[in-house]
């Protein structure tokens, strides 16, 4: 089956939608097969949507929105790759490079490669051009991952430890750290799904910094 390519992707916004409506993944993927014509959606996949670990293509996201009664763009995520922003800004890879004073094949490495590696001038170049905040650098810069493992880290650990790398991994004043892992600590623990909360723990600890900011 032809894939349509797949835009950012807002998992946790599905859910948070889904679950307000209280219509459960079986009724979304019955739903999107009969009324949108998407025969090859199943529970499962709904659910993995919605942990992030699949992306809809631009179809399925399409049949989503309408069975969530929302917007596409209500479930459309923030860029999270080099590539996914510069597309949003409607550049090309010779624009983009010619912007941050890179050579375009280097620039272009580094966005198949989804880890930005550039010096310091590039960087503040970058962050000019494509607007990129905290969370937009550290995710373009592949770091993501790690940040994902260390908050997970937080929720069964107290100590100094997991804080520390996280501010490190984060960038960010180990004071701001602690005050967004208190409140994330809180509302993993509060979650109806501790689990499908964790997934999403990346986006919940910069809602959080952002919350205290």
């Amino acid at each position: 089956m032809h894939r349509s390519p797949s835009p950012a992707f807002d998992a946790a916004a599905a859910h948070r939608i889904r679950t307000a409506l209280g219509l459960g993944p079986e009724e979304i993927a019955h739903g999107m097969r009969t009324a949108f014509g998407l025969g090859h959606v199943t529970p499962e996949l709904v659910t993995a949507w919605e942990k992030g670990q699949l992306l809809p293509s631009r179809d399925e996201l399409a049949g989503l929105a309408g069975m969530l009664w929302c917007s596409p763009a209500d479930l459309a995520g923030r860029p999270r790759t080099l590539r996914e922003h510069r597309l949003a800004r409607g550049l090309t890879p010779e624009e983009v490079a010619a912007a941050i004073g890179m050579d375009v094949l280097a620039y272009l490495r580094m966005e198949q490669e989804n880890v930005w590696r550039g010096a310091d001038r590039p960087t503040q170049e970058l962050r000019r051009l494509f607007r990129l905040d905290r969370s937009d650098l550290v995710a373009v810069s592949g770091r993501n991952a790690k940040l994902s493992l260390l908050l997970r880290e937080t929720f069964t650990s107290r100590g100094a430890g997991p804080a520390r790398a996280v501010a490190r991994t984060a960038s960010l004043d180990r004071r701001v750290v602690d005050i967004a892992l208190r409140r994330l600590r809180a509302e993993h623990t509060a979650a109806p799904d501790p689990e499908l909360f964790a997934s999403h723990a990346v986006d919940h600890f910069w809602e959080a910094v952002r919350a205290n900011a």
